[in-house]
């Protein structure tokens, strides 16, 4: 089976034709143009034709991915304050004339891992995105848990002080999102550091202070990680995104906080992996998810 995804972000939107294995088989990308609307439907759709050709077929599963909250049938982002002004209740399916199941991008992220990449053969699975924000995904006994307002999942929201008046843009205060993501950085470095790529190769070079804000937001990563394998018990655990890309710099501290906090029953460790896609892996994954949910009716 092919599928076409689709992945709307707010720089550029993706899309990708897949076949059973996850594999590329074409990709088309082209600028989002967030602030105007009637642009970026019309490239969607422009997009779903291409790939279509390219499949040589129009009775294709067609899913897409975007930041918010899926509706209950996954035909909508249900909610989205604040970005992609006309995504909101804008059902896919009527726009572009064929079935389109939708997705919330961080989940589409966790369907590539799980049925393509780091993820494949796992069951009880947690994943993270570490980039601008924090975003996440659970795949329980094999199923991508989305829960009540399909809001499960927004693992970056949890709170690592509660007594903290820093409060994240869902009300939590002092959040994992806030402590290790990029939208964070400059304020949590008293404005030396925009990027975590600047941080890291600061930390690299042996700058203390860099040092100092990189192994302190990591261990806070790590207390999160142990938390949620003592709720969910994960048989993996997988960080994707922009901050993942700093393999070791982020991997072998990690491990060593990990080494700590972790309650380890029989001496059984939670592996933490590197996810395996990167800049398509929401449309992948939207794709995925297509398949899934069209072999599933």
């Amino acid at each position: 089976m092919h599928a076409i995804g689709i992945d709307i972000g707010g720089t550029n939107i993706k899309g990708v034709l897949v076949d059973e294995n996850g594999s590329l088989i074409h990709e088309v990308i082209c600028e989002t143009k967030e602030k105007e609307s009637k642009w970026w439907k019309n490239a969607i759709a422009d997009i779903l034709l291409q790939l279509k050709k390219k499949a040589g077929t129009f009775e294709i599963p067609v899913g897409l991915c975007a930041p918010g909250l899926a509706s209950a049938n996954n035909d909508c982002i249900r909610l989205m304050p604040g970005r992609l002004e006309g995504l909101e209740h804008f059902v896919w399916t009527d726009w572009l004339k064929t079935p389109t199941w939708v997705i919330n991008d961080a989940h589409a992220a966790l369907m590539a891992e799980a049925k393509f990449g780091a993820g494949k053969g796992y069951r009880d699975i947690v994943m993270l995105t570490l980039g601008t924000g924090v975003g996440g995904g659970m795949m329980i006994n094999g199923e991508l848990h989305q829960g009540l307002f399909n809001r499960a999942g927004h693992l970056g929201h949890v709170t690592l002080n509660v007594d903290s008046d820093a409060l994240d843009i869902t009300g939590m205060p002092a959040s994992l999102e806030d402590a290790i993501g990029n939208s964070t950085l400059e304020k949590r470095s008293s404005g030396k550091f925009t990027s975590t790529m600047q941080l890291v190769e600061a930390y690299k070079a042996g700058d203390t202070f860099a040092s100092y804000i990189w192994l302190h937001s990591i261990k806070r990563l790590a207390i999160a990680l142990c938390a949620f394998t003592n709720i969910i018990s994960p048989q993996i655990i997988l960080l994707g995104g922009g901050i993942a890309q700093a393999g070791p710099d982020l991997f072998k501290p990690l491990d060593v906080f990990m080494d700590i906090f972790e309650w380890r029953f029989s001496n059984v460790r939670t592996p933490v992996v590197r996810a395996a896609f990167d800049e398509y892996s929401g449309a992948v994954g939207a794709a995925g998810f297509a398949m899934h949910k069209t072999l599933a009716h």
